[in-house]
């Protein structure tokens, strides 16, 4: 496998980022971040990218920050008054939330810390048997990210959410899909098939339209519902003047898949 500490492929419209670590188990240090924001910020330029798969090169899915690079080693570099360096686990997050083609997280195995971020990032979460989720962070007099403060209580529950953070307690798959984190446990071996197939029903559909959607997601989550129905029409509108709309509707009425191009 290759050296890089993020691996990028795309075919039939779905994007797979893969953290490639497994020495680590994928824990990120500074260039994997880079790598990791890189390859978000590349899936949300593309026209051709309609789903996007993050997972991590097995044992693990991502075990958060890598410790001796990141925690420890500039702590130890570092003079004694001079300030610590700059995170950058929050411009990666920006650019998992700021990606428009929807986003499936294969968890195939230890989530924690920033780990567990990132998969909270995803807007579906497909979990493997193997998968353990922790917010990590309190355990090591930090505050979590973007994900355990916005997406965690939407998730889980407000109550739920703060024992999580404040305790930085290890949940198995099963747990997680009770409380709602996870939206489907696999056995370990069909993890990428499962997640592959979902991201191939959801590349099947026009581009366009699922970027709006996405965007009405987000802004469900922010807004009032007002304001949201206000985009929504608008939203509409605008969708109603694309190839796209016209070639679905065709399709049905000529009861044949349609084929979509993104215009």
């Amino acid at each position: 496998m290759s050296q890089e500490p993020v691996l990028y492929r795309c075919a039939d419209h779905v994007a797979t980022i893969t953290l490639n670590r497994p020495h680590r188990r994928n824990a990120l240090n500074r260039e994997a971040y880079d790598r990791l924001e890189a390859a978000f910020r590349r899936a949300h330029a593309d026209p051709e990218v309609r789903c996007v798969i993050v997972t991590g090169a097995d044992p693990a899915f991502c075990s958060g920050d890598d410790v001796l690079e990141i925690l420890a080693a500039p702590r130890a570099a570092r003079a004694p008054d001079a300030p610590p360096p700059v995170p950058r686990a929050t411009p990666a997050a920006m650019a998992a939330l700021d990606c428009e083609a929807p986003v499936i997280a294969a968890i195939n195995g230890p989530a924690v810390g920033w780990g567990l971020e990132l998969a909270l990032y995803a807007d579906i979460r497909i979990a493997s048997a193997q998968a353990r989720f922790a917010e990590l962070f309190i355990k090591r007099g930090l505050t979590c990210d973007v994900g355990g403060f916005y997406r965690l209580p939407a998730l889980v529950g407000p109550a739920k959410a703060a024992e999580l953070l404040f305790t930085g307690d290890v949940i198995d798959a099963a747990e997680a899909l009770r409380i709602g984190l996870v939206s489907e446990v696999t056995p370990h071996a069909e993890l990428m098939e499962r997640a592959g197939a979902l991201a191939g029903r959801i590349a099947a559909n026009p581009p366009l339209a699922l970027r709006k959607m996405k965007q009405g997601l987000r802004r469900a989550a922010t807004g009032d519902p007002a304001e949201l129905g206000a985009w929504a029409i608008g939203a509409i509108t605008e969708l109603m003047g694309t190839e796209d709309h016209r070639e679905g509707v065709a399709g049905f009425l000529e009861k044949r898949a349609p084929v979509f191009r993104g215009r």
